[in-house]
């Protein structure tokens, strides 16, 4: 049986995970961890890590970028594999995703569905045909409007992917308002949409003369991430010091 600590407890995505853990064989939650503590979880909630005395393989976290710094030296040192789900993260906090996977097993997605990570693939493996070919890349995403961050996590991963294909690296451009000038076809448009309860929804769209490809991945429930993030812990468990992402879990 995996032992879980869930880092955010009582978020909106942790209260997700903590409803599917419940039916999820191999797997349990034994300890919450959250500044609130006013959510029936059927296991012992703490404000913090050091008071948990639950002991665990993994956590599970869907907190605040605020505090990924705090988790990860206490994943690094008490050795706790580390689901870090939290989008947001500065270019400092990415190091330090690097050093703490040096230190025990550390698994950073930036979407943990199965649908986002096969697209990530279809999309890295378009860009190797169709950027050659003078195709135009822009990556339009949606979610809901409280979502903090932008552009999001996944679109970055997308245009990371399509990057990771190309011969010559494309630019990122987060806005045109300032500039006017034909668009320069060694660049990837990102555009972020915010509004009503989206969950979330990402294309990636291939502009060429006279015709236009794109890829959609449309989430309509938190579900899939839920999924995705307990997979990955039950993955996780007893792996050795390492960086691993849901390629490694859905093995694509």
């Amino acid at each position: 049986m995996v032992r879980v600590i869930m880092h955010g407890c009582n978020g909106v995505m942790g209260q997700v995970i903590t409803g599917m853990a419940k039916d999820m064989e191999g797997l349990t939650i034994v300890a919450g961890i959250d500044l609130k503590n006013d959510k029936e979880n059927g296991y012992p909630v703490y404000a913090s890590l050091e008071e948990c005395k639950e002991e665990a393989d993994a956590v599970v976290d869907f907190a605040s970028p605020k505090a990924a710094d705090h988790l990860m030296d206490f994943c690094a040192e008490k050795k706790l594999g580390l689901v870090l789900c939290t989008t947001g993260l500065s270019e400092e906090q990415i190091k330090k995703v690097k050093e703490t996977a040096e230190k025990t097993a550390v698994l950073r997605s930036a979407n943990m569905s199965l649908g986002v990570n096969l697209l990530l693939k279809l999309v890295q493996e378009a860009a190797k045909v169709l950027a050659s070919s003078g195709f135009d890349i822009e990556i339009v995403e949606k979610h809901h409007k409280l979502k903090k961050d932008a552009p999001s996590g996944t679109a970055l991963a997308l245009g990371d992917a399509i990057n990771e294909g190309l011969s010559e690296k494309y630019e990122y451009v987060f806005d045109r308002s300032q500039r006017s000038i034909p668009r320069p076809q060694k660049e990837i448009g990102f555009s972020a949409v915010r509004g009503g309860t989206i969950v979330g929804d990402h294309d990636v769209i291939f502009a060429g003369k006279d015709e236009v490809i794109t890829f959609n991945h449309t989430a309509y429930s938190k579900a899939i991430f839920a999924k995705g993030a307990l997979e990955a812990a039950k993955f996780l468990a007893g792996k050795e010091p390492g960086l691993y992402d849901m390629s490694d879990v859905v093995q694509l």
